[in-house]
């Protein structure tokens, strides 16, 4: 089997990427790094948001909202609502199936990574799907002066900057799952989505080990901006950004991997890392084939 490509995903915007490259390179030769700081635990499943949006992109299974199983319909949630439960993580039917079986699977003593795989078989999907890290991280943000979890950040405070800090509770105890250290040492090309560099990368860059495992790798990493036209199109890329001292420029989006990047794809210039300036807003399928397919031949090139 040839080297693979690896992309780091965490939101829509690195699972679009994701789909782009699929078309490019093919399952075989492609493994996403999916986020788990954002999982959480209720309605008695255990829901992974990321790893499962990357998998919904690539089996053409998404909804036209952005999220969840395409024709999910929502009878558990009006019934718990009719119960007088309050809602306040809307997910589909189908989708709790998922993570009802999630549950199942880890109660039962199988590793976070063999229970999504399982999942993506089922759901007809062949690409490696691969959770940063068996063990639980989880994303905490202080914002209006309290801790966060990252999921009633984002949905009950509805992502309402400023952001203050953040924490990755979990994080010392875990580490990159086998899987993902044999996908980074044998990558051709290592790409990070143009996904939040604080809150969807940096969860997995700061898991023990894998920040070095990527650095050490005999391939080149190149990052695909979150930024279109210096804005932010969806999300609280800004919020986390000013936290972390960056403005929404390039030159902030590279500043916020440390020197980890070999070069960037952005649709402005940077002085501090080499750029391939194309258009990289992934709205239709055709673009994201091609920031994908740009990308890869950017990243192949700086070797």
């Amino acid at each position: 089997m040839s080297r693979p490509v690896v992309v780091l995903a965490g939101g829509t915007g690195g699972a679009k990427l994701a789909r782009g490259m699929l078309d490019v390179v093919g399952a075989e030769a492609l493994v996403v790094l999916a986020n788990t700081a954002d999982d959480i635990e209720l309605y008695g499943a255990y829901v992974s948001p990321d790893p499962d949006l990357v998998t919904f992109w690539l089996g053409d299974r998404i909804d036209e909202r952005g999220w969840g199983l395409a024709g999910d319909t929502f009878h558990v949630m009006d019934g718990l609502r009719e119960l007088g439960v309050e809602v306040w993580f809307n997910l589909g039917d189908r989708d709790l199936a998922i993570g009802l079986e999630r549950a199942r699977a880890l109660a039962h003593g199988r590793r976070l990574t063999e229970a999504h795989a399982a999942i993506s078989r089922a759901l007809g999907v062949t690409a490696r799907v691969l959770p940063m890290s068996d063990q639980p991280v989880r994303t905490r943000v202080l914002a209006h002066g309290r801790w966060w979890p990252f999921q009633e950040f984002m949905i009950r405070a509805r992502a309402a900057g400023p952001v203050a800090g953040v924490d990755l509770h979990g994080i010392r105890s875990a580490k990159p799952t086998p899987e993902v250290l044999e996908a980074i040492r044998t990558a051709r090309a290592i790409v990070i989505g143009p996904s939040n560099p604080v809150a969807s990368i940096g969860p997995m860059l700061a898991v023990p080990g894998l920040r070095d495992a990527i650095a050490e790798a005999n391939a080149r990493v190149v990052a695909v901006s979150p930024l279109v036209h210096g804005e932010v199109i969806k999300g609280p890329t800004r919020s986390f950004l000013e936290w972390l001292g960056q403005p929404l420029t390039s030159d902030g989006v590279a500043a916020s991997y440390q020197g980890l990047l070999d070069g960037l794809v952005a649709d402005q210039p940077a002085e501090t890392v080499p750029v391939l300036e194309t258009d990289v807003l992934l709205h239709t399928p055709a673009a994201r084939r091609r920031v994908a397919e740009e990308t890869l031949r950017f990243a192949l090139s700086l070797g």
